[in-house]
């Protein structure tokens, strides 16, 4: 017997349509699920979205206010998906009603939005997931075994990035992810975060860390009508300030007392989309990056006289992958990791297991980041302190 889980999306945006997806490949893709997903109600304030949710999507309804989408009866889970200065309102209102939220990280804009975020779903007691799917890449999920297993011996340093050409053109519109005020934090919030939860579902807590940031492109073209998200200007167009941060780097010790480097840049020249890692031991190494997201780097430890990395491709060997696609080395993209994300949320709301990442591991990123903040005006190393924890 499967349980039918209505389901509201707040925002049919990138991340919005992806959710979408993937609640409609989940029975396809997994027959033996708990759970039927059902597209109840899409919320967004544009016409021709609202019209696309329900002729493209096959959502039952579409409402431009998204409080009429939380508060509608059918719903048992919210999907938040819509720019980051949203999130706390919508989640706060679903956990209200009562419902299951999943929102796309970073939760709000700035750490103490996350928090409040985090203390309105445990207020209410509803279950919880937040958006960072390259956790459920097969590969990283395998890299995760072999880093419990003991196969690395113990972990001495960790390096950590996101490098990204999303912002490098200077031309590219000032869009409300370039505003703190609309977006909060720039890169450290947007993608740096990723970095940080991979670095703390491998290795383990943070307790210290040091860092910089910088705002490489400083100005840029004031969007005007219908531009898109990613439009371009012209060098003529009047141009504004650009409110957060470009690039960061950040230097960390583990609780582990493992050491650690990042680095995360939305302005570089080169990598496209390079979430990326490397883990080092005493017995081995791994490295993967996103963008080759099927295949693992592995280096053992040996007396073999050929040394150095070897490739693991990615394949229905490892978890989650047959879904998809069977056999070896038959690649998976970044949708197919949303809809393992949504769908191991779904079964936990089926099952009533624990779902991680909820809003309690986003509160452990950001409480890292809320460090890094502090060490921007301190500039020395600053301890992490955990953001869930009321020291009034």
């Amino acid at each position: 017997m499967r349980t039918r889980i209505g389901i509201a999306v707040l925002g049919l945006g990138w991340m919005g349509q992806a959710h979408s997806r993937s609640a409609l490949r989940i029975p396809s893709l997994f027959p033996d699920r708990g759970v039927d997903p059902v597209l109840v109600v899409c919320a967004d304030t544009e016409a021709d979205r609202r019209e696309r949710a329900t002729s493209d999507f096959g959502f039952q309804r579409a409402v431009s206010d998204w409080r009429e989408a939380v508060a509608s009866p059918d719903v048992d889970a919210v999907w938040v998906t819509a720019p980051n200065m949203l999130h706390v309102p919508m989640i706060e209102a679903a956990c209200a009603a009562g419902k299951a939220v999943f929102s796309e990280k970073p939760i709000g804009g700035k750490p103490e939005q996350t928090v409040q975020a985090y203390r309105a779903a445990q207020a209410a007691g509803v279950r919880t997931g937040v958006g960072y799917n390259y956790l459920w890449a097969p590969l990283v999920l395998h890299a995760k075994e072999l880093i419990d297993s003991g196969e690395l011996g113990e972990i001495t340093h960790y390096r950590g990035r996101f490098l990204s050409m999303y912002g490098s053109d200077e031309l590219g519109l000032l869009t409300w992810r370039f505003m703190l005020d609309q977006a909060g934090y720039g890169v450290t919030s947007d993608i740096l975060s990723h970095s940080v939860s991979l670095a703390q579902f491998l290795v383990g807590g943070i307790d210290e860390v040091v860092g910089m940031k910088n705002t490489t492109i400083t100005h840029r073209p004031i969007p005007t009508g219908a531009a898109g998200h990613y439009g371009r200007g012209a060098p003529e167009d009047p141009k504004g300030v650009v409110e957060n941060e470009d690039f960061a780097s950040m230097l960390c010790r583990f609780a582990s007392g493992a050491t650690g480097t990042f680095e995360t840049s939305r302005t570089t020249v080169g990598p496209e989309s390079q979430n990326a890692f490397e883990v080092y031991g005493t017995k081995g190494a791994l490295a993967w990056n996103f963008e080759r997201v099927n295949e693992l780097e592995y280096y053992r430890v040996g007396g073999d006289v050929n040394t150095g990395y070897t490739t693991i491709f990615g394949g229905d060997r490892f978890p989650f992958h047959g879904a998809f696609v069977p056999g070896q080395a038959n690649a998976i993209g970044f949708e197919d990791l949303v809809a393992i994300e949504d769908y191991s949320f779904l079964e936990s709301l089926a099952s009533g297991a624990r779902y991680s990442p909820g809003f309690r591991e986003a509160v452990d990123v950001v409480s890292v980041q809320q460090a890094l903040i502090e060490s921007w005006a301190s500039r020395r190393w600053e301890p992490v302190r955990d953001l869930a924890v009321d020291e009034s």
